[in-house]
């Protein structure tokens, strides 16, 4: 077998019922040569004993525990600092990796020299006993469809609405030149740090392959799924208004993504606050409304 050449990040705290979805579809990747970094983050549900038994069963997988829950960027920033392959990715532990996913991502980096690789993904939603997937939604192919290699983010402006960081593949060295890392004690941890990834790039690639199966929980306890907790809801408004600030250099960028967030995100996240019995989200949303406006303006 060739050495690896890409190596999964897989974070996950108590997911025990999803976890060997996930990591059932990264032994079916048609691209074998791959290494996988199961980051235990102080689970209490089992998560644990379900990534030691892959571990036991494929030497490809390594379990790497936390002690004690320190969030979703802690847990990957555990993992980076032992990639050892040319190439790293990320996967959720509640979520699918489709087939050929790290075959296409890895392959149109071997072939263009890009620092990166985006492709599509589609949401895994409850259907009776089990889940299926759904289409992709417009502002997923709006990201990154048709494909393109070896474009930039003033090329390609929309890449930017593509803010998640399971469905990239990237070179290590591109992560450990730009000393990239994910903030720690937040949430929506990808923002920010999709947006540096695309400004950093010298060159990335954008594939309208389905690379992943984001699932929306039955239970709805994801972190998306719980925005209307306040302190998420005001979480959410504050990683998107830091993905805009790095994108601050790249005028069409910003704009492309100011934009997408009036489209998308203001209306859903209006008729959270609209419900709310706390008027202050209301606000707080009307203010962050009026300041993405003005972003989104040509100037």
């Amino acid at each position: 077998m060739r050495p690896p050449l890409v190596t999964v990040i897989v974070p996950g705290w108590n997911i025990a019922e999803f976890a060997p979805a996930a990591l059932d579809s990264l032994r079916a990747q048609t691209l074998v040569a791959w290494r996988a970094l199961l980051v235990d983050d102080g689970s209490g549900d089992g998560t644990g004993a379900v990534f030691a038994r892959y571990a036991d069963l494929d030497d490809r997988f390594r379990l790497v525990p936390h002690g004690r829950r320190r969030g979703l960027g802690a847990a990957r920033n555990t993992a980076l600092d032992l990639v050892e392959t040319p190439y790293l990715g990320f996967l959720d532990a509640d979520d699918v990796m489709t087939p050929r996913a790290l075959e296409l991502l890895v392959g149109s980096l071997e072939e263009s020299g890009s620092d990166l690789a985006v492709g599509a993904y589609v949401r895994l939603r409850p259907d009776g006993d089990g889940y299926l997937p759904g289409p992709v939604q417009p502002w997923v192919a709006e990201a990154t469809s048709p494909r393109r290699t070896g474009v930039t983010l003033d090329g390609h402006p929309e890449a930017t609405g593509n803010v998640v960081a399971w469905s990239k593949v990237s070179r290590t060295a591109f992560w450990r030149a730009h000393g990239l890392r994910f903030p720690e004690g937040v949430l929506y941890e990808d923002q920010a740090v999709a947006q540096r990834m695309y400004t950093l790039a010298r060159a990335f690639d954008v594939l309208p392959d389905v690379v992943v199966q984001w699932r929306v929980r039955a239970d709805g306890t994801s972190i998306t799924q719980r925005e209307a907790d306040g302190d998420v809801f005001l979480a959410c408004l504050e990683a998107m208004r830091d993905g805009l600030a790095v994108l601050a250099a790249h005028d069409p960028a910003r704009r492309a993504r100011a934009g997408q967030i009036l489209r998308m995100d203001v209306p859903r996240l209006q008729t959270i606050a609209d419900a709310h019995p706390d008027a202050s989200l209301r606000s707080r949303l009307a203010a962050f409304a009026h300041e993405v406006q003005a972003l989104a303006s040509p100037v």
